[in-house]
């Protein structure tokens, strides 16, 4: 016990939001201390980092031949053991620097249908990065404790959490989730998504970033009051030239409407499967939307049309994830190990 209070006096314990599209990392007693993209940057044929987050984001796509900027988490899970290693070494390590007497003690979020290979891969990748202990928490349940709903009480709490590279779809009541489901399309099928409609339409080639920035300025999941139009630039098919065009907002919402109906589909068969009490407490207190792709404009009123139920925004969707596994930290080892997995279960 002694050793845990002087361990977690010398250290920074965190909690990570590892996603695929964005990591942040919450410090105990200081709150969210990094926000950077889920990117590396990499020499060419070898295992040179050049570097990480925002830097790296940067390279996107203007990469001369001998470097690669990649993105390591695919759907939710670890694509590139090797590379997530480093990314995370390099924020524990921009984290931790003032405290270095201690490794730090990590609590991690990952997709609520990870298999037993996936969780041994994130907290393999943690532990050599440089964790002491490491703790998986369910994503859904992290971002319910977040967003600051009621877990522990005998009501129904549905969430659904966006992100990158999942969306996760759970009931849950007195401290566990009831009935949840998990679907590997977010906000990174809804790039491509984008990106192919304008390859097909256009004979048009965009980038990954372009992509990205037409959904959140214009992409939309249901009509908007007032339809918007962006220019855009990109390489011809034909030709071989850039180009730049015009696109409208009506045409980005039927290029994303295959992607969304799945997500549609994954909140309308959690609904048809929860017990139903639980049910008549959802359509009294309603669904509530978290991660960075809730904010797609007008996806709270398009569920609210597809299930006939209230449909809210939580506060900050993007932080509720870390926000809630840095709240787990808080708790003590006893409770700590009620909501999360320990690392002992996947050895």
């Amino acid at each position: 016990m002694i050793f845990d209070y002087l361990f977690g006096v010398l250290s920074h314990d965190m909690a990570i939001d590892l996603g695929t599209a964005n990591t942040l990392v919450y410090v105990r007693g200081e709150g969210i201390v990094l926000r950077e993209p889920s990117i590396v940057a990499v020499q060419k044929g070898t295992d040179h980092v050049l570097s990480v987050g925002s830097e790296a984001k940067a390279m996107l796509g203007r990469t001369p031949g001998n470097i690669v900027a990649i993105r390591p988490m695919r759907e939710g899970v670890i694509a590139d053991f090797d590379v997530t290693e480093r990314m995370l070494r390099y924020f524990i390590k921009k984290v931790h620097q003032r405290k270095g007497l201690a490794k730090p003690r990590i609590v991690i979020s990952i997709p609520s249908s990870v298999t037993e290979v996936e969780s041994r891969a994130v907290r393999d990748s943690a532990l050599q990065a440089g964790a002491r202990d490491v703790y998986l928490i369910e994503e859904p349940m992290a971002a319910a404790i977040g967003a600051g709903l009621p877990i522990e009480e005998p009501t129904g709490n549905m969430i659904v959490d966006m992100g990158g590279g999942t969306t996760e779809v759970a009931v849950i009541s007195l401290g566990g989730i009831v009935y949840g489901r998990s679907v590997r399309v977010a906000g990174q099928k809804l790039d491509d998504a984008v990106g192919g409609y304008i390859r097909r339409a256009y004979n048009v080639l965009i980038g990954e970033r372009t992509a990205e920035d037409i959904k959140i300025r214009i992409g939309s999941a249901f009509p908007l009051e007032k339809e918007l139009r962006m220019e855009i630039k990109g390489r011809d098919l034909v030709t071989g030239l850039p180009r730049t065009l015009e696109i409208g907002s009506e045409e980005v919402r039927g290029a994303l409407e295959e992607p969304l109906q799945h997500v549609i589909d994954a909140v309308k068969m959690t609904l048809e499967r929860t017990p139903p009490e639980l049910a008549a407490d959802i359509v009294e207190r309603g669904i509530l939307l978290a991660g960075g792709t809730a904010l797609l404009k007008n996806l709270d009123q398009r569920l609210r049309e597809e299930t006939g139920v209230p449909v809210n925004l939580a506060q900050d969707p993007l932080t509720c994830v870390v926000m809630g596994a840095g709240r787990v930290l808080d708790e003590s080892t006893e409770d700590l190990l009620k909501l999360v997995r320990p690392e002992k279960e996947f050895f």
